[in-house]
C-alpha cells in the first residue's frame, strides 16, 4: 500500500475552488488544522455560516478526493461556521466594578480550576482532553482558555476566527467537539504576544467569566497560566471556583512549583479535587520497553501526603501530542487506547468528586 503523503493531500486542496470566493480552498483560509497521519487525513474547514447549504455540496466532493488518494485510508472534515454579528467584541481592559466576594457565573453549575505549579508539564493539553471526554459522556462543558500569555486551546481543540458579538458587550463563545470555548488568543493573532499588566489581565480575565455568553454548563473548566500569579488569584476573587486541579510531572522541580500551587489554592480556600501526573511514562511502540523518563511515582506520592485523589497517570505517547497539535484530542480521535480510557477515567473521577 502507497504511503498517503501531505504533499498529496495539499495538491487536492490547491486544486478544490472556494465557490464563495473563486479561489482554492487553501489560498481563501477556509482549511485550519490539517493533519495527515497513519495514511489518513484529518482537517477543519472554516466557513461562512450564511453559506453553508452551498458548503455542504463541497464538503461532499472534497471528502470523495481524498479518499480517491492513492493510500488514503480515511478522511475526517470538520465545517466550523462562524456568523458575524454587530460590531467584534470589545475586550479592552477595563476597571473593574467593585464587588463584594466571588460571584456565580450565570448558568454555570460548577468551575473548575486546572493548574500547574510551572509551565511545559501539559496542563493544556490535559485540559483539552479532560474536557472532551465530559463533553463526550453527555456533560455540558465549557472551556475558559485563560492561560493569557500562552493560549494553546484554540489549536488543540481546532477552532478559529474571532468570536462574533451581538451588541459589541457580550461574546459568543466557538463550540467544537462539544465544548464551548473562549480564549483570549481567538482575539489576537497566533503570534501576537500579549504584553500586559496584572490589572489589564484581571480586567481582560473578569470580562471573559462574565461577559460571554456560556448558556447552561454542567462545568467550566479554566485552563491558568503556570505559576501563582494575578490570573489565579483574580479568578478565585471574582467567581466561585468549586476546586482545582493540579498536573504535574514526576520531576522533582517540577513538584516544588507544585506544591506551591497547591499551597495557594489552600490559602484561597478553594479545594484540591485531585491531582494528575503527566508524562508518567514512556512506552516504546516498537518493543514496549517502559521507561520513566521524568522519574516516576512522584505525583502519587504528594498527592498521598496531602490526602486528596490522584487522577490519573498519563503516558508520554505521540499520538496525544499529534492529536492536540493537529486540532482534534486524542480522546475524539483515538477515543479506544489506553490513553484515551486514562482521560476518560479522570474526567468520570472528577465528576463524581464535585458532587461529593
Amino acid at each position: 500500500m502507497a504511503t498517503l503523503t501531505r504533499e498529496a493531500v495539499l495538491k487536492v486542496l490547491n486544486n478544490t475552488i472556494d465557490p464563495i470566493s473563486g479561489k482554492d480552498i487553501q489560498s481563501a483560509g477556509l482549511v485550519r488544522a490539517l493533519m495527515v497521519e497513519e495514511n489518513k487525513v484529518r482537517f477543519v474547514l472554516e466557513i461562512d455560516r450564511s453559506q453553508s447549504e452551498v458548503y455542504k455540496t463541497l464538503h461532499k466532493e472534497l471528502n470523495d478526493k481524498i479518499l480517491a488518494i492513492d493510500g488514503c485510508l480515511g478522511s475526517t472534515i470538520a465545517l466550523t461556521a462562524h456568523e458575524e454579528k454587530g460590531p467584534p467584541p470589545d475586550l479592552k481592559p477595563k476597571k473593574s466594578r467593585s464587588q463584594k466576594g466571588p460571584v456565580k457565573i450565570p448558568g454555570v453549575e460548577k468551575i473548575v480550576a486546572i493548574a500547574s505549579g510551572k509551565g511545559g508539564v501539559g496542563k493544556s493539553t490535559v485540559s483539552a482532553n479532560i474536557a472532551c471526554s465530559l463533553a463526550l459522556a453527555g456533560h455540558r462543558v465549557g472551556l475558559l482558555d485563560a492561560d493569557v500569555y500562552g493560549p494553546s486551546q484554540p489549536r488543540m481543540l481546532g477552532v478559529s476566527g474571532r468570536p462574533s458579538s451581538p451588541d459589541g458587550k457580550t461574546i459568543v463563545p466557538m463550540l467544537n467537539h462539544g465544548v464551548t470555548m473562549m480564549s483570549l488568543g481567538l482575539m489576537t493573532n497566533e503570534d501576537q504576544a500579549m504584553i500586559w499588566r496584572g490589572p489589564m489581565l484581571m480586567g481582560a480575565l473578569q470580562q471573559m467569566l462574565m461577559q460571554v455568553q456560556w448558556g447552561a454548563l454542567d462545568i467550566l473548566l479554566v485552563d491558568l497560566p503556570p505559576g501563582t500569579g494575578d490570573v489565579q488569584l483574580s479568578l478565585c476573587q471574582k467567581a466561585e471556583v468549586n476546586g482545582a486541579v493540579i498536573v504535574s510531572t514526576p520531576q522533582d522541580v517540577a513538584l516544588l512549583d507544585a506544591r506551591k500551587g497547591i499551597n495557594m489554592f489552600f490559602k484561597l480556600k478553594v479545594p484540591i479535587l485531585g491531582l494528575i501526573e503527566n508524562m508518567s511514562t514512556h512506552i516504546c511502540p516498537n518493543c514496549g520497553h517502559q521507561e520513566h523518563i521524568f522519574d516516576n511515582g512522584g505525583v502519587v506520592e504528594e498527592a498521598k501526603k496531602l490526602n486528596v485523589p490522584i487522577l490519573a497517570e498519563i503516558p508520554l505517547l505521540r499520538e496525544i501530542r499529534s492529536s492536540a497539535d493537529g486540532g482534534t484530542p486524542v480522546v475524539v480521535s483515538k477515543p479506544d487506547i489506553p490513553a484515551s480510557r486514562v482521560f476518560q477515567e479522570a474526567a468520570h473521577q472528577l465528576m463524581l468528586y464535585l458532587k461529593n
